[in-house]
């Protein structure tokens, strides 16, 4: 009996780097990716989802075209403005030059008129305090998390005991939160070697709750936003106004984690607490995340009292935790620019995104339902954002994820919604464009004359299950 099996005849690796495509494709890419490439193109071979005769041009077509990044750029149309496993907030237009112009040689650590070493990120620090004239200093690290750690570390009130390390960091039991992928608060705590002391109930905490708690161990009052989630009815929590009296009364620094980001209040998120209005309720040092509603890059940002943060600035921690000369760049443009897809996502006028939804569903033969974005990124939870979305077929979403863009929508009750919200207008063609060739994929297959076939697929399609459907 003969092997007639196609997968023997799957080319050889030293035969398909000696493919002159590849051989050029060498002069930029390393060998390791070339090699990785190939065998990836084999394997898929192998397993039957490319036949034979493809594996070599997949192997050119990977070396020549494929990103330098493993990472695939996508077109957000769930309506979650930052949506964590999509990279949470996009880049503006002036933090994308930023972060260009610094990917080589800058002055991040040099005086270019003395030749002498300067401090760094002062430029990032000068915007932010500029945006935030509250505060008297500011500092620049990689991430929230980082930046709270470095905080309760740093900041130690004055009547700790020095002959004791261990000492004691008071919160609400209502604001031990967990974050995405099960990260804890506590678990963050207890590695800076202090005891988390809570105080009141999950939904009721007094001022007095605080004040029974201090001790000479105490090294801090910790007021932390609760972000994703909201506790309703029967409540009770004390404001940093309150806090700023006790912690005077005691001498202890007075910390705020308010997570998202904002500077000033904004009308559309009522209970969404900002920086401005924190430091002014008396907080000595305010933490926010520069990739949620400030619209920038990953980071970790402190402003406040300038002793404060000077503390902060010189614990050893710190350097650990310094962040790089892109995150400073595109947190600098972010900040000194109007101009910033998160906030245009935010408060995007709701009679274009109408006209865009309606045109965007006749052209892909879509149904036009009410959709309520979110903020997202543990921002404004429960907060509805008024809009529209293109309803389709359940099975489109999986489709358009695997697409060239890639397009991820939101599945919900067995269909794909499709929301512009966060979607620049100029790609709405392209999705369009998608949609048709999924269609086209899906039809081709049926054969002349298989008119019920061709009928069921059609209904489908247009995911209507009435009487009327076959007429259309």
């Amino acid at each position: 009996m003969v092997d007639t099996d196609p997968r023997r005849s799957i080319p050889r690796t030293d035969h398909l780097l000696a493919l002159p495509e590849v051989i050029a494709a060498g002069e930029s890419r390393s060998q390791a990716t070339i090699k990785a490439i190939i065998s990836e193109a084999q394997s898929a071979a192998r397993a039957g989802d490319i036949p034979v005769a493809e594996v070599a041009p997949t192997v050119i077509r990977n070396v020549t075209t494929r990103s330098a990044s493993s990472l695939t750029p996508v077109l957000n149309a769930t309506g979650i403005i930052v949506h964590t496993n999509l990279g949470r907030a996009p880049l503006s237009a002036a933090a994308k030059q930023a972060v260009a112009e610094a990917s080589g040689y800058v002055d991040v650590e040099m005086d270019l008129q003395t030749g002498k070493r300067s401090k760094r990120g002062t430029g990032a620090k000068q915007a932010l305090l500029r945006a935030c004239p509250r505060a008297e200093d500011a500092l620049v690290v990689n991430n929230g998390a980082a930046a709270l750690l470095l905080a309760v570390t740093a900041l130690r009130g004055d009547n700790v005991l020095a002959d004791n390390p261990a000492s004691e960091i008071i919160i609400s039991r209502g604001e031990l939160i967990e974050i995405g992928a099960g990260f804890r608060l506590p678990d963050l705590m207890a590695t800076t070697g202090s005891r988390l002391r809570e105080v009141g109930m999950t939904n009721r905490t007094h001022l007095d709750d605080y004040a029974q708690a201090i001790t000479g161990q105490t090294a801090s009052l910790l007021k932390v936003h609760t972000s994703n989630f909201r506790v309703e009815g029967f409540t009770s929590s004390v404001e940093i106004a309150q806090l700023r009296e006790l912690a005077d009364e005691h001498g202890l620094p007075l910390i705020a984690d308010l997570g998202s980001g904002l500077f000033e209040p904004v009308p559309a998120l009522p209970d969404e607490p900002d920086i401005a209005s924190a430091l002014a309720a008396g907080a000595d040092v305010v933490i926010v995340s520069g990739d949620k509603l400030l619209g920038g890059p990953q980071a970790g940002l402190i402003l406040g009292r300038s002793d404060a943060v000077q503390r902060i600035a010189k614990h050893p921690l710190a350097r650990a935790m310094r962040t790089d000369k892109l995150t400073l760049a595109a947190i600098e443009a972010t900040v000194a620019n109007t101009e910033n897809p998160v906030q245009e996502a935010l408060h995007i006028d709701v009679d274009r995104l109408q006209e865009r939804t309606e045109r965007f569903a006749e052209l892909a033969s879509g149904v036009v339902v009410a959709h309520d974005g979110r903020v997202g990124g543990g921002g404004a939870p429960g907060v509805p954002l008024p809009g529209w979305a293109v309803e389709l077929p359940e099975y489109f979403a999986a489709e358009l994820r695997k697409g060239d863009p890639a397009i991820v929508a939101r599945v919900h009750q067995g269909r794909c919604l499709i929301d512009l919200r966060c979607v620049p207008e100029v790609e709405d063609q392209r999705i369009v464009d998608a949609i048709a060739r999924i269609r086209g994929a899906d039809l081709v297959d049926i054969e002349p004359g298989d008119d019920s076939r061709l009928l069921d697929r059609l209904k489908h399609h247009l995911g209507d299950g009435d009487e009327d459907s076959s007429e259309q």
